[in-house]
């Protein structure tokens, strides 16, 4: 039977997004914020898949211009709301990986945290277009969930294909200049869906 998490999203994420909790907190991603001195002063931030917008309201109080797309109505309207409560401007938009315009090498910063949805096929497509829309010199962070994490059960996809691996992500950033890729484990705290033990990667790169 196939799983229509995956095959309807935006269902999915609609039905996930839709109370006034906030699925995954209102807080920046830790591994995220723990880049803060790395990150430019100014200039264009994209958040793919940003859900509620924890990260993208974060990035521009830090005086980024940014963008950020989601493909649940529900999720980006809560981000909205949320952009708005703490005075911060952002530039949302509903739509899937693939209907996202990527414009081309116009982001300093591109920030992709836990976008498992995807599956291999489109995360390869995902990936390259995160590398084609950053500058050069521009920086790209990436965090998610190993495969140790289907023994955790603590947040995330429980589909092996979706996870990452250290071999995967070198193999998909091969054209960028790694900074870090760090498998490593670590007690999440994000809203009531990313709680405990976590097997996880990070992974930060720049565009040469």
């Amino acid at each position: 039977m196939t799983d229509t998490r995956y095959t309807d999203a935006a269902t999915t994420w609609n039905k996930r997004f839709d109370n006034a909790d906030y699925l995954f907190g209102t807080k920046p991603n830790v591994y995220l914020q723990s880049y803060t001195d790395h990150y430019p002063k100014a200039g264009n931030a994209l958040c793919v898949a940003d859900g509620e917008g924890r990260n993208s309201v974060w990035l521009a109080r830090e005086g980024l211009q940014v963008d950020a797309f989601d493909i649940s109505e529900v999720g980006v309207a809560k981000a909205r709301k949320l952009a708005h409560e703490a005075g911060a401007h952002v530039n949302y938009a509903v739509a899937d990986c693939d209907q996202w315009h990527w414009p081309q090498e116009h982001y300093d910063l591109v920030a992709a945290i836990f976008i498992q949805f995807a599956d291999p096929a489109m995360r390869t497509r995902l990936f390259a277009n995160m590398v084609r829309t950053l500058k050069l010199g521009g920086l790209l962070i990436v965090q998610g969930y190993t495969p140790q994490q289907l023994e955790y059960k603590t947040g995330g996809p429980p589909l092996l294909a979706n996870l990452y691996t250290e071999e995967l992500l070198r193999e998909a950033f091969a054209d960028l200049e790694l900074l870090e890729l760090r498998m490593y484990e670590d007690d999440l705290a994000e809203g009531q869906h990313h709680l405990g033990r976590s097997a996880l990667v990070g992974l930060v790169a720049r565009k040469p």
